[in-house]
């Protein structure tokens, strides 16, 4: 626990669990409308192809059904990752194409008074096609951009460069490289999309979705609608797990247009398989990394081109790609870097935000190329490791925000300590199963101070006459207790206990702006937009409370007490010096006639630096192919945990993400553009039984401009644990291979190409 807090630093049980476990928690399908429209969405079963008729005389038999279609809909384009009027990110998707651009792409919508007539008037109908050349292949995807797309645009290119990279490589001692391909990933969260969309009196759609980005969704619906932002109203609901991908608007434009065209409620909800084929994925990505080094083994400068697999249409892909190069001179000392990278669009389903934003794809890139050149170098990975990362208080070369505390040595060399690698880093072999240890070290980051996107929070904090408070905020809750954590900090600040605080979600009517829970910013930005929100009421109670009880006072453990003895006269006002906070609160109303409220905005002036590092001892079946994770690490640079039962949890959820994409999750197509994973029978995630006991260490050591010295975890606790089994794997068995997954069908084939065919 953090010394010196009462609330801070402590396990705070979450107020929703109980009913969370038990399934009494209500989601936005379990409150759908009396009345309402049920939609279901007509997926293309192509994966690029002309619809030339859609026969929908059978559907409308069925009584109350409406069929919507291209010709129905809007034609503007839009971009469903921009959150923020004027960002300009390259529009290039409808609400419902003639044009299926993916097998999943929305190409109309059935509407029914019931599900199973909207499912029964779905089947009814009849799809024509006209079929065109699916983009499958990845290399080959720029080439054929126009079989996609009409907007001539062959890609979306992204460049970072400092220093003389040129100049570093032509003098350098040696220059390695490696290429690094990863997979395209689904989210899996456990509530699959839904979104209900009601018509208001004065021309007003409200939209209640279990979204991350309440105002990104306004702005994208009211460009599709044509209407002001005041007349798109969005109310974030319940959610049940996001990961990103119900960052980007995906189904509300839909979902709205058809509420306003009808002037009913409409809701739409999604199967596995229907998530699975037309929401969002994390980006494919095929990365080639080269590192010049000195005579010491100091990097000197490094070069990295990357291509990203961004699906069907742009969304937020390019940010992706920048967010990538963003975080390489983070970690390493570079003196010289060129990242240069492009988006492709392919006949996918289209990729977009994923928890890590382009993180896990480069430093899986980055920390498998670190171990193989060590490798093929005769280098200690430790040793190159300590020497090449950044250190406290350093400067990002590339002009981004300063590293902070950054505390990424300390991390390692606090794992090492924990982990017993001396004893574990040389691979053992019995029979057919081979050991080995791995370890993997990562950056992110906290917010968006100094990138061309504004940061920027809003929040009010009243403070009620039974000594309460309620905290009006634009926080989205994804399931990983942001609202208890900004209820933990407000007490804090206030002296009450967690939950005398209530943290309203968000409604963009009603609500100051937020830019969203996105960019790992929950705690480091929303946090201290909290604490200082909640450090302006106590402040204006102290002075109402001053003319009360006439002289200074103080807070103190919901209590509001005289510095000095009681002025004469004061009895009305507490007589012994002392009011409780409630008390003090209504007699400021009654007396004053002042509501103890504040209204704060906060702009971050920092964006430091998150760092961990995941250790892993594994065994890999020779034959099967097979891993087993036997040991598993986690540290993190946390400058503070606030609950840190809650930053465990991520951790938690975290590693058992990254397993996945290390060994078993593939979002997989096949020459024709057909995905061969629809659900989960065929998308194989990393389950309980599999999971590996998480050992945590949090590494503390504060970090300005965050609430009491907090920063991020939630993003950066999926990131280094790919590349740490990978470079288990491949420390195991003598292997390199750098394709994810590292399935057990590409370790057989890599052992046998290794050995000569001979697996064991």
């Amino acid at each position: 626990m953090a010394a010196g807090y009462r609330h801070v630093g402590r396990d705070v049980p979450r107020p929703d669990g109980p009913d969370k476990v038990r399934g009494r928690y209500p989601y936005l399908a379990d409150e759908i409308p009396s009345g309402a429209l049920r939609g279901s969405v007509v997926l293309s079963a192509k994966a690029n192809a002309v619809v030339v008729k859609i026969d929908v005389s059978r559907a409308l038999r069925l009584p109350g059904v409406v069929v919507l279609t291209p010709q129905d809909a809007p034609r503007v384009k839009y971009n469903g990752g921009e959150w923020f009027p004027g960002q300009d990110d390259h529009p290039d998707e409808t609400v419902l194409t003639g044009h299926a651009r993916h097998v999943g792409d929305r190409i109309a919508l059935v509407l029914a008074p019931d599900k199973k007539t909207s499912l029964e008037a779905r089947g009814l109908l009849a799809v024509e096609y006209e079929d065109l050349p699916p983009v499958a292949d990845l290399l080959e995807a720029a080439d054929k951009a126009g079989l996609l797309h009409e907007d001539g645009v062959a890609s979306f290119p992204g460049k970072i460069e400092y220093g003389d990279p040129d100049k570093a490589f032509a003098e350098a001692f040696r220059v390695e490289e490696d290429v690094v391909s990863t997979q395209k990933i689904h989210h899996a969260a456990m509530e699959p999309h839904a979104v209900l969309a009601l018509p208001r009196p004065g021309g007003v759609v409200e939209i209640r979705t279990p979204c991350q980005i309440m105002f990104g969704v306004q702005h994208v619906c009211a460009r599709v609608l044509g209407l002001p932002l005041s007349r798109v109203r969005v109310l974030k609901t319940p959610m049940g797990g996001s990961f990103g991908g119900k960052q980007e608007a995906v189904l509300e434009p839909l979902c709205a247009w058809a509420a306003l065209r009808t002037g009913k409620p409409v809701f739409i909800g999604l199967s596995r398989e229907e998530t699975i084929l037309s929401t969002r994925t994390r980006a494919a990505s095929l990365i080639r990394v080269r590192t010049a080094l000195d005579r010491d083994g100091r990097i000197a400068g490094r070069k990295i081109t990357a291509l990203l697999d961004g699906g069907a249409y742009l969304t937020g892909s390019r940010k992706v790609l920048m967010a990538m190069g963003k975080k390489v001179p983070r970690l390493y000392k570079i003196p010289a870097l060129r990242f240069e990278g492009e988006v492709v669009r392919t006949s996918t389903t289209p990729a977009g935000a994923c928890r890590g934003y382009g993180s896990p794809q480069i430093h899986a890139a980055a920390e498998i190329h670190a171990d193989l050149l060590c490798r093929r170098l005769g280098l200690d990975p430790v040793a190159f490791r300590l020497d090449n990362l950044v250190d406290p208080g350093g400067r990002d070369p590339s002009g981004a925000a300063d590293l902070g505390n950054a505390r990424i040595k300390e991390c390692l060399e606090t794992g090492l300590a924990a982990f017993g690698w001396d004893d574990r880093k040389e691979p053992e072999s019995c029979g057919r199963l081979r050991r080995g240890a791995g370890f993997a070290c990562c950056t992110h980051g906290n917010g968006y101070f100094k990138t061309v996107y504004h940061d920027e929070s809003g929040m009010s904090l009243r403070l009620l006459e039974d000594g309460s408070a309620v905290l009006r905020s634009g926080v989205h809750e994804l399931g990983n207790d942001a609202a208890g954590c900004l209820a933990q900090i407000a007490a804090e600040e206030l002296g009450i206990p967690p939950g005398l605080v209530t943290v309203l979600e968000g409604d963009t009517l009603a609500n100051s702006y937020d830019i969203g829970c996105q960019a790992s910013r929950g705690v480091f930005v929303m946090g201290e937009c909290a604490r200082l929100a909640a450090a302006e009421a106590a402040a204006i109670l102290l002075r109402e409370a001053e003319k009360l009880m006439g002289g200074p006072v103080r807070l103190d453990g919901g209590t509001v007490r005289l510095l000095g003895p009681p002025p004469a006269g004061a009895s009305a006002a507490g007589g012994a010096g002392a009011l409780p906070l409630g008390e003090c609160v209504r007699l400021v109303e009654m007396k004053n006639a002042a509501a103890v409220e504040a209204h704060v905005r906060h702009s971050p002036r920092f964006n430091p630096a998150s760092y961990g590092v995941h250790f892993v001892g594994l065994a890999v079946d020779t034959l099967s192919g097979l891993v087993k994770i036997e040991r598993y690490l986690a540290v993190h640079d946390v400058g503070l945990a606030v609950n840190p039962q809650g930053v465990r949890g991520q951790i938690y959820g975290g590693v058992q993400m990254g397993l996945g994409m290390a060994l078993t999750e593939e979002l997989a197509y096949d020459s024709l553009g057909r995905p061969m994973a629809r659900n989960f029978d065929k998308y194989h995630l990393v389950n309980a039984p599999d999971m590996p006991d998480v050992e945590v260490i949090l590494v503390e050591r504060g970090e300005e401009g965050g609430p009491y010295g907090a920063k991020s975890i939630g993003e950066i606790a999926t990131v280094p644990t790919a590349p740490a089994v990978a470079n288990a794997v491949n420390r195991a068995l003598g292997t390199s291979i750098t394709t994810f997954p590292f399935s057990p069908a590409r370790i057989v084939a890599s052992l046998a190409e290794l050995g000569g065919g001979k697996t064991w």
